[in-house]
């Protein structure tokens, strides 16, 4: 189907009616990192340097795999003709492979397709085993304005048992030049790693907190089905020291200034991520790359697509013209859940209005659950907005699913 039939197909009547469409983020994959963890379920390929070589990749590889990104959000445009862009993320993988110079003409073809919002947030993940001097310097000139770095542990023990490829030194080095260098900044940490006490958790939140870090990301580690700890489980904190380890956490950031804003996410005021606040409030993305998830509202429909997974199918399909996959409407029966799902992750939640507005449907499509959910002490009972009580964000979950069948 060509792009003008596509588009008329995607704006024919429906059975919802969008009010107006959300805001529009973009997320750019890079798939490739130095070596797959063994509890990593993304979308990520090992590329392996040459002993003693720089941390990224091949001139060649880089430049093939950001023609086939421009191609993508070509054939992408007609889909968001005219919308004005609030962030964007770079994500992988290992986006930090990629050299300063190769980021630089990434965000470049991006401005050049794609109208940005002034301020528009834009993240790159980087990774403290690709560290080299300056390196973060020269994301910070090529346009970048915010850092996640994957820092997981400072702890050397641990951050071997989990299969990554630096240490605590190098961490600390990437962390204090994030800091130097960047306004905003994110440390992903996590916990409840193999054989983690507590003591060992509040070691690494001592080093983390030591660089005043605007944003904490926090994740409880997860053994995910088709990774190699789902083969070889290591043995992990039970649900109770888990449960500490979480109260730890939030005790710790909160008094250093970070206030808990989502399951996973602590941030000073005026530092939360504009991109992922965008996700749990049921905003637009478009995502390309290979594997990337797209959402994208129309009048009268939610769209969502898949682009190919493995990286040289993604090649040859997006200088076709065909980087999706497959794409589905969303049926207007499994819009609360997918709502609730990103909107209840927020320790505020989200007003009445905008489900009304980013989902097309009347309050009606969510009253008995609603009910439920303030009958079993889960929800807030509050007629404008959606909101976990600490119960209902303590059993998320639970609240989640009475939106299934909503």
């Amino acid at each position: 189907m060509s792009h003008p039939d596509r588009l008329t197909e995607l704006m024919r009547p429906g059975t919802l009616s969008l009010p107006a469409l959300p805001p529009l983020s973009l997320y750019v994959h890079l798939p490739w990192c130095l070596r797959k963890c063994p509890y990593c379920d993304f979308n990520s390929h090992e590329w392996r340097a040459e002993a003693g070589g720089s941390a990224s990749l091949p001139v060649e590889t880089a430049r093939a795999y950001l023609a086939a990104l421009r191609a993508d959000l070509e054939a992408a445009l007609p889909l968001i003709w005219g919308r004005p862009v609030v962030s964007i993320f770079i994500g992988g993988g290992t986006p930090s492979l990629f050299a300063p110079e190769q980021i630089a003409e990434l965000l470049s073809d991006i401005r050049a397709r794609l109208p940005l919002e002034p301020g528009c947030e834009i993240t790159l993940e980087a990774n403290p085993g690709t560290f080299e001097k300056d390196r973060f310097r020269g994301f910070r000139e090529a346009g970048v304005t915010r850092l996640s770095i994957g820092v997981q542990s400072f702890d050397d023990a641990k951050l071997k048992r989990l299969g990554r490829v630096h240490d605590g030194a190098q961490s600390l080095a990437a962390v204090a030049e994030a800091a130097e260098v960047f306004e905003t900044f994110n440390i992903d940490l996590m916990y409840a790693l193999p054989d983690q006490t507590l003591a060992e958790l509040d070691q690494d939140l001592s080093q983390a907190l030591a660089f005043s870090p605007p944003h904490l990301s926090v994740y409880h580690l997860t053994i995910e089905p088709n990774t190699r700890f789902a083969v070889e489980p290591p043995p992990v904190p039970d649900a109770d020291l888990a449960s500490d380890m979480l109260d730890l956490i939030t005790e710790r950031s909160g008094s250093q200034g970070l206030r808990r804003y989502e399951v996973s996410a602590y941030a000073r005021d005026g530092h939360r991520c504009a991109h992922n606040l965008n996700y749990w409030q049921f905003g637009d993305y478009l995502g390309i790359g290979a594997g990337a998830h797209s959402k994208l509202s129309f009048p009268h429909r939610v769209l969502r697509q898949v682009r190919w997974r493995e990286p040289a199918a993604y090649q040859r399909e997006a200088m076709a013209g065909k980087a999706v996959s497959n794409e589905h409407e969303v049926k207007r029966s499994e819009l609360p859940f997918e709502f609730m799902l990103n909107a209840l992750r927020l320790k505020d939640g989200v007003g009445l209005q905008q489900y009304l507005e980013r989902t097309g449907l009347p309050p009606s499509s969510i009253a008995r659950a609603m009910a439920a959910g303030r009958e079993k002490g889960l929800l807030l009972a509050d007629p404008a907005r959606v909101c976990a009580t600490p119960r209902g964000f303590d059993f998320l979950s639970d609240l989640q699913e009475l939106f299934l069948s909503a």
